[in-house]
This record gives C-alpha cells, structure tokens and sequence, in this order.
C-alpha cells in the first residue's frame, strides 16, 4: 500500500463523528508526523464528510465496522489494513494513541529517543506500509514507569506507552505522614502514633488505634474528592525506622510473624471502606515478607522492593536478591495482586558508572514470568544520570513486550542516537561490563566510584575508557548534537576522576602535588573542576545523588578544599602499628593508612574515614621518629541517618619507646540530641607542653547503645575518624 509518494497521497484521516479528545489527539498526532516525513498533510475529517477513497480509520468509527481487537484488553491497540485502507483501533485507556505511535515508529520510521530531544523524523519520498499489515499488541504490565527524565516529557511517555504515577495516583509511596500528619497530631495525640522502644514517636502509626483508622478513612475521602482521576491510593509506612511495639500491636505481629501483619490488617480495613477504589502497600524494610495468615484484599495490590539486591547479575539470579526473591514466591500465595518496586540506579552517585544495562532484559522477563502486574523502574527522576537515555529507552519497550528483540533495540538506539560514534559506544559498553565481572564487582545502588578505585573504576581503566570517548567524540566532529551526547556519557568518567581525587589526596591521582618544596592544587584541576560543573548543567543534570548538592553547589566544596589546602600533620605518612579492632569491611577507604594519610575527610562517610561498627578505634600510631609535638586532633562524623555518631570517650597517651606511656587526657561526650544534619566533630588535646613523642596511642569508645531518637533494634552506633593531626 502507498500512503504517500512525492508529495501526494490519497489518503484521508477518518475519525468518528462525534470523537473523544483521545480520538481527536491521535489524529493530530499521525496528521503531524505524516507531514513531517512525506511533505504531505492529511486532512483530518470526520465521518460522512470524508470523499476521499482511503482513509486511515481512527478510534471507533463506522467505517472500522468489524475491525475488532482479538485479545481486548487495557491499553491494547490493533493496526490493520483493510483492502487498501487502514484501521487503528484502541483498548481502553491511552490505546488508540500507543497505536499511532506504533505506526509512527515502525512504519513512518521515527524515533524518539531521550526526554527533551526532538524526534528523529526521516524524509521519505515514497511511504508504503504492506498490504496484509496487522499488528496487535497489548501490554504485559499494567503500570509501567520507568522514572528517569523522560518521565517529564508527555510525548516521550506516549510514544513509548508509559506511565507517571502522578497520573495514576491520588496519593504515592510512603504515606503515613501524608494520611496523620503529625504536625497536626502528634503533640495532642502522641498514641496515635508508634510506641518505639518505650516511647511514642512519629515515624509511624499505630496501626491497632481506631482514631488513626478514622481519621486515615476521612483523608481519603476529601483528597478523593479533589482527585477523581486517580487510580490508586497507597496506604504505606513512612521511609524511617520504627513501627508500633504497643501490646496491641504487637498482639497481631506475633501472630503474623512480623509488623507487616498489623499493616495488611490495617490496609485492609481502609480497603473495606472504599471497595470500589484500588490501595497500594508498600513491601519494604520490616514489612517485605507477607503475613503468616491475612492476605491482602481483593482491592489491596502489594508494592514489593527489590532495594536489598545487588545489580551485577539479574534478579532471578543475583544471590543478593534470593530474600527478594522468596518474599515474591510468599506473596504470590496470598495475592494475584503485586507490583515492583525496582531500582536502576546508584542513588548515592548519579554520575557514577553503573552499568546494569545486561540485567534489564532478565529482570523484566523474570517479574513476568512471575506474573508480577505493575513495575516501577525507579532512576534518577528528573536528573540525568549514567546512560539513562539508554536504559529507559530499553526499559520502556521490555515493560511493554519483555520479549523484545534487546539487542537489536540497543544497535537502533546506539545507531541512531550517536551516529558514528556508536560502535566506539558500544564498545565502551562492552569493556566496562567486561571489568564488572571480572572484578566481581557488587554493583551497589548505594555504592560509590571511590571504593572501586581498584577494580573497575580504576584510574587505569578510567583512561582507557576516556580514549574511547575521546574517539567517539572526534567520530561526530561537526555534529554538535552528537557530540553533546558523547559529553553527557562520559561526565560519568569524569566524575569518578574527581571523586577519586579526593581520596588519592596527596598522592598520584589525587588533588595536590609538591612542587618548589611546598604542597599546591595540581595544575590545572580548579579549571577541570568548572569544565565538568559546565557540562553537567548542559547535560540537565540538576543534583550529584539523591537528595543531594547540585553542581553549582559541588563547585563550591571544590573551592572550599582548594582553600583549606594541605594542613601540615607530623602523622603523615607514619604508621598505624597496632588496631585492636578490625575496621567495618564495608568501607575500607585506604584501610589503616585512612589515619595518617594527610587526607581530610568530607561529609561522605564511606571514603576517607576508618569506621568501627560497634566496637572502640583502638590504635597505635608510629611517627617513625621522635618529634616534639604540643596537640593531637581526631575528626569525628556524626551522619544519623547513617548510625554513625560521636564517640562516648576518647583517650589518648603518648610515649617514646612504645612501652611506657603517659596519659594525656580523656574526653567525653555528651549523648546528642536529636540532629539529622552531618556534621565534623574535632576533639583536640594539647598536650601540657611540648613533648617528645613517637608513639601515640588512641582508644575512641563508640556509645553503649543508639539515642533513643535513632534507636533500631538491628544496628550499633558506628564511628568514624579521618585522620591522627599532630602539630
């Protein structure tokens, strides 16, 4: 069939006589993409006005006639030629436009690849389509996000059949706080609230008092009111610790073998109240196993979290994820009705290298295999972040078929997206997936490029990586809307250089050199520092991590640590001799060298500073030699959200010969108040006066138990030291 071909077409767009606004929209849609690649605009016209003898059949008109889905179902399309004419017909929902789109895509040849970009739109002289086209498709999942900046583009969520949870429902994620708020009830009704460790606190509700039920029901009722559209409703725990320990409370979470009892038996009953409205829970953290005995309601769907799992290798494989994996099996016996919460990401380092992409295709396939009914693929949301053009472009087709053809998708968007560049791209893709698995990397969603500094992300192979991009890039030369994309890809090189910088500190690699017999900011690193911060505001990247600096605040702290400089120390370079304790293996940093390496540390706990979990930091520094010293300063991290606070003493005594030591002093801590800020707490100790000293030895005694604030009955206090400063 020739729908178009130099200039003319016969064509028509038919639409019913009375269309609906989707009708109307998908018509406009194909009318504007029609033009944009044949030069030729279709008139739009309505039934019994239409001439013509084609027409391409929109929506429900009576010329469709028969032209019926097979499998009718929500969202579902079906493209069919009709003896030379040609009908698109709709599912419920958003239908009718997924299969315009589909038209415009595998037919016209267009392509949107990335949020914000326009499409990709050939120039065809000729248009044909084949006689005996029939397409029919229908989604696998019922809600399908995939939340990376292209969740912010209303074409690119059409065109690839995506959802925004915004759009769906009336109120999303945790949502405790949102249903009682407890700026409005805690000081007057504290039980309304968890009894945690003795003590009433709002970080969640008390799920067995029948005010909160009330009063839950009675939020509902009026934001359902001021949200018709809506969907869904979520009646979840708050993204904190704690839940209810009072004895009604813990009455049904015994019985039902945890806390996720008393929340299903909660979420019901509000389910009760509105059985013609559909509630979403959260699976997450206490409440990721099912209950022993109450399933969730017919109208109560499971958001089960995939947070815990290591993204190296897929979910149905990743040993990491086998308690995700049996929590899905337990909730598939209580419920049909379970969505994912799954995670695409590296949430503490956006511009971090995480390269997961191999792991889409099998962990889409595997959540339907398993008959899961909803995903959200959750990234870095409106900011940009490692490959995300890619990964969403390859998540959006598997949600919709997880059958899809991945790797002829990923050579199409490579193709199409950096033009001659691509094979270099590809070929990127290939070795840094190649250095994860030889490295036995466990990719983490909160892990950082300075604890790889000696696997993948080695300076080593971070230059090897750059030389493709340096290839890539001279490959577009000319092209700058190609050449912008090879940038945004390797920002994530870049960002890794910095960032280990800051750990490499003094040595090769790191942010300082000895030049002329003092220390100095290496040549040319502040300019590199505002290169990158330029580049990440072209790029659209608007925060560092989530929650986190943006990069004209990044650009800041960089100024801040060229200022300070490098603090003379007669520890550096000494030698810690003796550690009673072994540090937390989780954050290695340089290991005992962290003490005495010149280096500060930052308001980021897992580089530049030796962590203790639960036992003191007792150690012996050897400065190698006799030097007089008059004071000794440790740095401290308090980071609460990450259970690392104040110690509750620190000693220290110093000696000559490393047998006989004299006491110098001992410090004491209070026990903070509540503060979620980090914060960088210096305990100095001068010494009575200046003294010959070689050895010195420090005992740092974390807190017996976690404040009451931040109580949890599975964590210890953590502490964490950067450096021994000796003047």
């Amino acid at each position: 069939m020739v729908l178009a071909e130099n200039g003319r077409s016969a064509y028509t767009i038919l639409i019913p006589e009375n269309p609906s606004k989707l009708e109307k929209r998908s018509a406009e849609v194909l009318q504007d993409y029609f033009y944009r690649v044949t030069g030729v605009s279709l008139v739009v016209q309505k039934e019994r006005e239409t001439g013509r003898s084609r027409v391409i059949s929109i929506g429900n008109t009576g010329f469709a006639g028969e032209t019926e889905l097979k499998k009718p179902r929500q969202e579902s399309f079906r493209i069919t030629a009709k003896a030379g004419d040609l009908v698109i017909k709709g599912g419920s929902g958003q239908g009718l436009l997924y299969g315009v789109y589909t038209l415009v895509e595998k037919f016209l040849g267009c392509r949107k690849w990335y949020a914000g970009e326009p499409p990709y739109v050939p120039e065809r002289k000729r248009l044909t389509i084949p006689a005996d086209t029939e397409v029919e498709e229908a989604p696998a999942f019922v809600f399908r996000e995939v939340y990376f900046p292209g969740s912010w583009d209303d074409e690119y969520l059409a065109w690839h059949k995506l959802h925004r949870f915004t759009d769906l429902w009336g109120i999303w994620g945790h949502s405790f706080e949102k249903l009682v708020p407890s700026s409005a009830y805690f000081k007057d009704h504290p039980e309304y609230y968890a009894l945690v460790n003795g003590e009433r606190k709002p970080v969640q509700l008390c799920l067995s008092n029948e005010d909160v039920l009330e009063i839950t029901v009675n939020r509902l009722k009026k934001t359902m009111e001021q949200k018709p559209y809506a969907i869904y409703w979520s009646v979840s725990p708050n993204d904190d610790i704690g839940y209810c320990e009072c004895d009604r409370c813990r009455a049904v979470d015994e019985h039902e073998g945890g806390p996720q009892g008393s929340l299903i038996r909660f979420v019901n009953r509000v389910a009760r109240r509105f059985p013609d409205k559909i509630f979403t829970t959260l699976a997450y953290t206490y409440s990721a196993r099912p209950p022993l005995h109450t399933a969730p309601a017919d109208n109560v769907y499971i958001m089960l979290s995939s947070i815990d799992a290591y993204r190296t290798e897929a979910l149905s494989v990743e040993r990491s994820a086998a308690g995700f994996r049996n929590n899905l099996r337990g909730w598939k016996q209580k419920t049909g009705h379970i969505m994912v919460w799954d995670y695409y990401t590296q949430f503490t380092n956006y511009l971090a290298p995480f390269p997961d992409i191999p792991t889409l295709e099998p962990n889409v396939q595997y959540l339907s295999d398993q008959e899961v009914k909803g995903v959200f693929a959750q990234g870095s949301g409106s900011t940009y972040s490692d490959m995300a053009e890619l990964k969403g472009y390859l998540l959006a087709k598997l949600l919709w078929n997880p059958g899809a053809d991945v790797d002829k998708l990923t050579r199409d968007f490579l193709k199409g997206y950096y033009g001659q560049a691509a094979p270099l791209v590809e070929k990127y893709l290939a070795e840094i997936r190649a250095d994860i698995v030889k490295d036995k990397v466990n990719l983490s969603i909160y892990g950082n490029p300075v604890n790889d500094h000696n696997t993948y992300l080695s300076p080593e192979k971070i230059d090897r990586y750059s030389t493709l991009m340096n290839r890539a890039e001279a490959a577009v030369e000319g092209d700058s809307a190609r050449q912008a994309r090879v940038r945004r890809l390797r920002l994530t090189h870049e960002y890794t250089v910095l960032q280990q910088a800051r750990l490499y500190g003094l040595e090769k690699h790191g942010i300082f050199e000895h030049k002329n017999g003092r220390w100095k900011v290496r040549d040319g690193f502040p300019e590199r520092v505002g290169r990158f911060v330029k580049d990440c505001e072209e790029a659209g990247v608007e925060v560092l991590s989530e929650g986190g600096r943006s990069p004209g605040e990044y650009k800041k702290e960089w100024a801040a640590i060229f200022k300070e400089g490098v603090r003379p120390n007669l520890a550096r370079g000494g030698e810690i001799t003796e550690i009673k304790y072994p540090p937390a293996e989780e954050y290695p940093a340089k290991e005992r060298r962290t003490l005495t390496d010149g280096v500060p540390g930052y308001d980021d706990f897992s580089y530049n500073w030796l962590c203790f979990y639960g036992v003191p930091m007792e150690v012996v520094v050897d400065l190698k030699k006799t030097k007089k010293v008059r004071s000794v300063e440790m740095n401290f991290l308090e980071d609460p959200r990450h259970w690392i606070f104040r110690p509750e003493t620190v000693t220290i005594s110093v000696s000559q010969d490393g047998k006989t030591y004299r006491d110098i002093k001992i410090l004491k801590n209070e026990s903070p108040e509540e503060n979620y800020s980090i914060r960088m707490l210096p305990h100095t100790f001068s010494l009575p006066k200046e003294m010959p000293v070689r050895f010195i030895k420090i005992k740092a005694v974390p807190p017996a138990s976690l404040p009451a604030w931040r109580h949890h009955n599975r964590k210890k206090p953590m502490i964490a030291c950067d450096e021994v400063w000796v003047e």
